[in-house]
């Protein structure tokens, strides 16, 4: 199939989401959790029997006070009532960022040494980054639509979908080296052609792969509880937008950087 046929179709869908995920990203930004601004844990008995656990992002004494109030109106016992400070820093979250850089620079560096060319390594990366900004985006948008807050967990599905996207996009390239270097006459050497034979052969184990993890993680979003909804909502977009970016963005990237490349030395 003639996969890169299209590729600038893919480039499209990409460039849209990411432009909607940037635009809410620099207007409204990350609703931070307790983990991230500190405020108060609550825990309270309900009539029925039921305890329940919340987390407030508050500090003003009549916001404290509003919430007391509120646990009152609905005739519960209170249980616990303490005020907490970010369990997240700003000096570990410039660390995080410090950490994710220097990884991503590892990464490429190592992508490039085993399939000896640079534009496979910066590909790669650039599949990744896709796959971050698409997950904030998405929070950002969730959480001013729907007040969803970005908590630990939230960081935790990031690194998973980090080394998702690139172990996926790896096992395209990986089928590609081996076709460059057995010549086929009935697929060509162009890398183009390469590609669509590479994707052709990949793609069913590779959605296979991801569908199950999908589908469990569907499961958890729609009967999970309330404390790791929005953590498997994260993996769950980010485990999509994994799935796509390898084959619709690594690959067409390195396969318009080649052209490019051949066009210029020409």
């Amino acid at each position: 199939m003639q996969w890169m046929k299209y590729k600038f179709i893919y480039f499209a869908i990409s460039l849209t989401l990411l432009s909607v995920g940037i635009f809410s990203l620099f207007k409204w930004g990350l609703n931070l959790g307790v983990d991230f601004t500190g405020g108060v844990v609550v825990e309270y008995q309900l009539k029925n029997g039921e305890i329940v656990e919340e987390k407030y992002g508050v500090k003003s004494d009549g916001e404290i006070q509003k919430i007391r109030d509120d646990i009152k109106n609905k005739e519960a016992k209170e249980l616990r009532f303490e005020t907490v400070g970010p369990s997240i820093g700003s000096e570990l979250i410039k660390k995080t960022f410090i950490a994710l850089s220097i990884s991503a620079g590892l990464i490429l560096i190592w992508i490039a040494i085993q399939f000896k060319s640079i534009k496979f390594g910066v590909s790669a990366i650039l599949a990744m980054i896709h796959d971050s900004l698409i997950l904030l985006g998405s929070f950002s948008l969730l959480g001013h639509f729907l007040n969803v807050e970005i908590d630990f967990l939230f960081v935790t599905a990031v690194l998973t979908i980090l080394s998702f996207s690139v172990h996926d996009t790896i096992v395209v390239y990986d089928r590609i080296r081996e076709k460059q270097r057995k010549y086929d006459p009935s697929i060509g050497s162009d890398l183009e052609s390469i590609a669509n034979s590479a994707l052709t052969e990949t793609m069913v184990r590779s959605l296979n792969n991801s569908f199950t993890i999908i589908f469990m993680l569907l499961s958890l979003v729609l009967l999970g509880g309330e404390t790791i909804r929005w953590f498997a909502l994260a993996l769950l977009i980010g485990t999509i937008s994994g799935t796509y970016s390898s084959p619709f963005v690594a690959v067409p990237l390195l396969v318009v950087w080649d052209k490019v490349e051949k066009r210029l030395k020409k």
